[in-house]
């Protein structure tokens, strides 16, 4: 066993944060008419991609009803449906779409990770269930720091969560924190960082996020990190 299977177990058997241990069951419990019939996965999820990865994702927690129902992150919810088709297109996973555990996709030189590993309510986790959280996020990109070489950020949430983490690993992150914004690109010594918008619902059906525009983000970040 791999220190970062090992680690994965750890994630889901997880019960640290009383309010989202709550949520997660209770929601499984009264499930979406539309997945009645599914079995939920109610625990923490843990990444997704293989254990030498060169480029991360970092997004924000699993949906209730996409990463808490199918135990996989990104995955069974609109966010995801999205994230994976650019995924495809850009030449990082094996299929364009990503519906539940063993339906055979995989990614290439690519770990979907989240600072939050259980669905919160409402998609808020809390400042103090992020930072209890934070650790997993912590162990699971020194686990990949061999390899890892850059990061798609999703969101200002991962971004601000992120940030605190590289630097307490010894990463030269700047003072002040530079802000969250489309399109940044960081530097961080041998780690470069990107920002993107959240492919959410709410962006893409407002149009401040387009499938091209992530597109272009995943692009350079896969150069960075020598995928292409």
């Amino acid at each position: 066993m791999s220190a970062l299977t090992e680690l994965d177990d750890a994630v889901i058997r997880c019960r640290a944060c009383p309010r989202l241990v709550a949520w997660r069951e209770q929601v499984a419990a009264t499930k979406r008419a539309a997945y009645a019939d599914d079995e939920y996965w109610a625990k923490p999820v843990p990444g997704f991609g293989p254990e030498d990865a060169a480029l991360a994702v970092v997004g924000l927690a699993p949906s209730a009803h996409g990463g808490n129902r199918t135990g996989r992150m990104f995955t069974g919810d609109p966010s995801g449906d999205f994230l994976f088709r650019v995924l495809h297109e850009v030449g990082l996973a094996s299929q364009p779409t990503s519906t539940h555990r063993g339906d055979g996709v995989t990614l290439r030189g690519t770990r979907l990770v989240s600072p939050v590993r259980c669905a919160p309510p409402e998609n808020k986790p809390t400042p103090a269930e992020r930072d209890t959280c934070r650790h997993w996020l912590a162990d699971e990109l020194r686990l990949l720091a061999p390899t890892l070489k850059a990061v798609v950020v999703l969101g200002a949430f991962g971004w601000q969560a992120l940030l605190p983490v590289l630097a307490d690993a010894g990463l030269p992150v700047p003072s002040p924190r530079p802000a969250f914004a489309h399109g940044t690109v960081l530097e961080l010594g041998d780690l470069q960082l990107h920002g993107c918008y959240h492919v959410s619902p709410r962006n893409v059906q407002t149009g401040r996020v387009t499938h091209a525009m992530v597109c272009e983000v995943f692009a350079a970040a896969a150069s960075a990190a020598g995928l292409f």
